[in-house]
């Protein structure tokens, strides 16, 4: 399961917002395979959407 960090990273990607500060964050990522590298930019793979989602999911049932 990824950190809070790592799907807000992936939101903010999601969303284009700039994150180059975060580099080493973004390729570990990438490695893992959450983030396909597409040219100059970054998309979520279907594993990165299903986390991005299971975690919407797990933070609106804690809030039930």
């Amino acid at each position: 399961m990824l950190k809070d960090e790592q799907i807000a990273l992936l939101k903010d990607i999601s969303a284009s917002i700039a994150f180059d500060d975060r580099r080493a964050a973004v390729d570990e990522l990438v490695m893992e395979g959450y983030l396909v590298k597409d040219g100059d930019l970054y998309e979520l793979t279907a594993k990165g959407e299903m986390e991005v989602e299971s975690h919407a999911a797990l933070q609106g049932s804690r809030s039930l």
